[in-house]
């Protein structure tokens, strides 16, 4: 028995129309990706501000909305400028001493080269190694060949960063000043008290979701920051040749690279070992098992005492909210995905909540066609 559904030219028409726009809507997010990705990580910015920005404009005389985020602003800077003049030093030391270290190396790898020339005459190798070098050679000419080119796109992306990264603080300035303005604007245009209600608790909840995120990551990413701190200080202690100052260099890393979710400590651990191989490498070993335990402790007790109530977000979810966000946006787009997953659950929940409680409507018109077709 055939089934004949006959579909309307009006239905078929929106239907395909409701397909083009959501293709181009995608298409328009997806070209628009760099600038999007500013304003979210402005949004986030602001969202993490304003606990603080707020308890400062009730101390201010005049409860001033500018004054408080002025202040605000001017404590991000001069913390950010302190670490960054506390922690900078020890890299370029570290940097400096590993290029006095080139010419022993160099002599070493001279030295051992004899000895291989006496393995390659020995077993007629000569002409493998010499294809081999030819080759290494043309590499090196094209390499050289487009050096200038990856210094002026190295310089580009730098001020490309920073002119990115100027544009965000100066949007999230703005959100911090008008968002409360713009919000009871946008309440003041329901008619539906009820829907409002319902709306304006599920925005309360999605920044709260941000903010707590972005509050438990400083604070998780600071913790592990101090003691990574402490750690290599206590161990130039007992190991002479590595240096104080090393220790503030550690935190910086440690902070900044942990906020990456997922492999962020992971990097910063390489780092930081990179740097104590450069003088002691019993200390390098030190730290990396140092890092191991430290890292079961903030997964298992740390992590979760900060963040899981907050999110209440699955493994599964988190993973692919990081990988998403890794290969649309890059790095800025892995600090920001798990915030974004937990926005989206509140929705789904928020959206079956209020269909579970809606009563039943009609049938709609899909149903009545098919119900006709088959009658």
């Amino acid at each position: 028995m055939r089934i004949r559904i006959q579909v309307e030219t009006e239905t078929f028409i929106r239907f395909w129309l409701v397909l083009v726009g959501f293709l181009l809507a995608a298409l328009m997010i997806y070209s628009a990706r760099t600038g999007l990705m500013i304003v979210g990580s402005a949004l986030f910015f602001a969202l993490a501000l304003n606990g603080p920005v707020t308890k400062i404009a009730t101390i201010l005389p005049g409860k001033s909305r500018i004054g408080s985020t002025a202040i605000a602003f001017l404590l991000v800077v001069v913390f950010l400028g302190a670490f960054i003049f506390l922690a900078t030093p020890p890299i370029i030391q570290q940097t400096a001493k590993f290029a006095q270290t080139v010419p022993s190396l160099v002599e070493t790898t001279t030295s051992s080269w004899e000895s291989l020339n006496q393995i390659i005459d020995k077993y007629h190798l000569q002409n493998q190694v010499d294809e081999a070098m030819s080759s290494l050679k043309d590499n090196a000419t094209s390499w050289a060949s487009n050096v200038g080119g990856n210094i002026l796109s190295g310089v580009g992306s730098v001020f490309g960063f920073l002119a990115s990264l100027f544009l965000m603080l100066v949007i999230s300035f703005l959100m911090l000043v008008e968002g409360p303005s713009w919000l009871q604007r946008l309440w003041s245009v329901y008619r539906d008290n009820e829907k409002m209600e319902l709306h304006r608790k599920t925005i309360t909840r999605m920044a709260g979701i941000v903010s707590g995120y972005v509050t438990g990551q400083l604070t998780v990413s600071a913790i592990g920051a101090f003691f990574a701190g402490v750690t290599v200080f206590i161990i130039s202690l007992f190991a002479p040749e590595v240096p104080n100052n090393l220790a503030v260099a550690t935190a910086a890393l440690a902070f900044v690279f942990s906020l990456i979710p997922m492999f962020g400590s992971a990097i910063s651990a390489t780092l930081v070992a990179l740097l104590l191989g450069l003088n002691s490498p019993v200390a390098a070993v030190i730290f990396v098992i140092y890092f191991i335990i430290y890292q079961q402790v903030e997964n298992n007790f740390i992590g979760p005492a900060i963040q899981s109530r907050k999110l209440e977000l699955s493994a599964l979810i988190v993973l692919s909210a990081v990988t998403i966000g890794v290969y649309v946006f890059g790095i800025a787009g892995a600090i920001i995905s798990i915030p974004i997953a937990g926005c989206v659950k509140i929705l789904v929940e928020e959206y079956l909540e209020n269909t579970k409680n809606k009563p039943k409507k009609t049938e709609s018109t899909l149903h009545k066609l098919v119900k006709k077709a088959k009658d």
